[in-house]
């Protein structure tokens, strides 16, 4: 098939907010080696594209600098190289930028097919909080059946994808949201207890839910604010997942005994800087341990807004409102 030499993106000159976004015209990527090149049906929105148009999460040196970390949408040209993967197959994949366009060029082992029955909206909002997800929580964090885990910001895209592949391998889950309603919708999702942050106090309830033991892992997005009070929370041999700081990066006092006394693992992780075979593995994993699961209806992604492409500043709004329960989710074409 021929295609086209010009695409419509999105482009910020300057960081800021919303309002500095605007859809311009500009070459249809090149796809390189090891790269396909998808005709973008679907992007979903994400925090760190929010970070990177307020200007505090740049892209890396050789990523696009177009906004964007995921998409499903059809394959309409292979790089040299590229195996399992044929023109007019439609995929989901985990862009390293990109994804704000009607084309966008991805490696091959960051693209997963839709699972059976989805369409592009549902395989658009698996890639970013799939991939972190399953890193953090399972590969780093070592979640295993039997365990128990907190996962602050259950509401989120994370949060309502870390509490069913918790829960469904096997975890007891307990999570925080910032409303009544959030809390429901995480308890709907599998969470034994959800807990309203802006009204509880998850130390003591956590305390109360596990007889005084505490949590096995804690999966957290906040950081400094909630830095002692995690490590609180956490029993015998647990581990704190950081990954992200809505609450500050630099805790200014901490009391690490806890971290001596219990033989707790802090770790975390941002999803972008991780090299190419560290996101293959992911995606092996994903394909082996979780698709099955998606087209089995075990798991499924939280939609809470879909917006067409042109209202991309009103998505952005939408996520920094953190008035939304799962995913936003733009649609091109």
């Amino acid at each position: 098939m021929s295609l086209p030499t010009t695409m419509r993106h999105v482009e910020f000159t300057a960081p800021g907010g919303p309002e500095v976004m605007r859809i311009v015209d500009g070459p249809v990527p090149h796809v390189r080696a090891g790269e396909l090149l998808v005709k973008v049906e679907a992007a979903g929105v994400n925090r760190p594209d929010v970070a990177q148009r307020q200007g505090t999460y740049p892209p890396p040196k050789e990523a696009s600098p177009i906004l964007g970390l995921e998409i499903a949408g059809e394959v309409v040209a292979l790089g040299e190289g590229v195996s399992g993967f044929k023109v007019g197959d439609k995929v989901a994949a985990l862009a390293n930028g990109g994804g704000y366009a009607e084309y966008c060029a991805v490696p091959a082992t960051q693209a997963l097919s839709w699972p059976k029955g989805y369409d592009a909206v549902k395989a658009a909002a698996l890639p970013e909080t799939f991939f972190t997800v399953w890193a953090n929580l399972f590969q780093m964090a070592g979640l295993t059946e039997g365990e128990s885990v907190l996962i602050h910001g259950g509401s989120s895209g994370i949060g309502t994808t870390a509490i069913q592949l918790a829960k469904t391998f096997g975890a007891t889950v307990y999570t925080t949201a910032g409303s009544a309603e959030k809390c429901a919708a995480c308890v709907e999702l599998g969470a034994t207890r959800a807990i309203n942050y802006k009204t509880e106090d998850f130390v003591e309830i956590i305390k109360a839910e596990t007889g005084g033991t505490g949590v096995d892992v804690v999966l957290d997005m906040i950081g400094a604010a909630y830095f002692d009070r995690n490590l609180q929370v956490l029993a015998k041999d647990g581990c704190l997942s950081i990954i992200a700081f809505l609450g500050g990066s630099t805790v200014e006092k901490a009391n690490l005994a806890p971290i001596m006394v219990k033989r707790l693992a802090v770790t975390g992780s941002t999803m972008r800087p991780r090299t190419a075979e560290e996101k293959r593995a992911i995606r092996d994993d994903l394909q082996a341990e979780v698709w099955p699961r998606l087209e089995a209806g075990e798991v499924a992604p939280v939609i809470h807004t879909v917006l067409p492409f042109e209202e991309v500043v009103e998505a952005h709004r939408l996520m920094e409102s953190s008035a939304h329960i799962g995913k936003i989710v733009l649609t091109l074409g």
